[in-house]
């Protein structure tokens, strides 16, 4: 299989599969296929690995691509505006991303539900309790909103990050959360109360943007139902009002 990432923030990837290959993707990803590209829906893994997907944030049904009559093209995007990246999967060398994260994979990959290790990092982690684990062998595609950043910690390497901004990490990687020290820093500094903390060795990959903390912003500025005055925002809401 080949592939080629295109675009700056609102990035795809394509596929080129020959007639021995098969890739899976999560359900409504797909953006354009070659005419000789079958694509079918299945609950890989069964029921309980089905059900499993859905309390990550993902589908019960995942959709098998396979060409016929010589090679084959598909195309995949994320949902929000953001970057794709290939991530190499082999025994032994697991992956935990937030769930969403996960757009196509090579069939030799493996997809299902990871839970946070630690009580603390459950709730206040910013990543949440399920996550996604990658393991098999193969490539898989992920996607997150903003840019990546990528750390490669050495053994006992320290890295802090903003809850929510952390998008996967090596299975080698440990990760776990820590309050914010000083009481005018956590309610004043702007950053919140807990930050996360992820400790070497393993690779680790960030993203530059949390489509949360993005809506947070953006709140302010959408129209509100009920709006006595009819003005619902400025230049914006003048025209949805208009």
């Amino acid at each position: 299989m080949e592939h080629k990432i295109t675009g700056d923030n609102l990035q795809l990837v394509t596929l080129q599969l020959s007639p021995d290959e098969k890739v899976y993707a999560e359900a409504g990803t797909m953006i354009y296929m070659s005419g000789n590209m079958n694509m079918e829906a299945k609950m890989r893994g069964g029921f309980l690995k089905g059900i499993g997907r859905k309390f990550a944030g993902e589908t019960m049904f995942l959709t098998e691509f396979t060409t016929s009559g010589g090679e084959g093209m598909v195309s995949f995007g994320g949902a929000v505006p953001g970057t794709i990246k290939a991530l190499d999967i082999q025994p032994g060398n697991q992956w935990m991303v937030q769930k969403d994260a996960f757009i196509a994979a090579e069939d030799g990959v493996e997809m299902s539900v990871g839970f946070q290790k630690k009580l603390g990092s459950m709730f206040f982690g910013g990543e949440g309790f399920i996550l996604e684990k990658l393991a098999g062998q193969g490539t898989v595609f992920i996607h997150a909103s903003g840019d990546f950043v990528e750390f490669d910690l050495q053994p006992d390497q320290i890295l802090k990050v903003d809850t929510g901004s952390v998008v996967g990490w090596e299975d080698s990687v440990d990760f776990d959360i820590e309050r914010v020290k000083g009481i005018k820093t956590m309610f004043l500094g702007g950053e919140g109360i807990f930050l996360t903390t992820l400790k070497g060795p393993g690779k680790v990959i960030l993203q530059s943007m949390n489509i949360a903390n993005l809506a947070a912003a953006l709140s302010p500025f959408m129209p509100r139902s009920g709006n006595s005055s009819g003005n619902s925002g400025g230049v914006v809401g003048a025209l949805l009002n208009d």
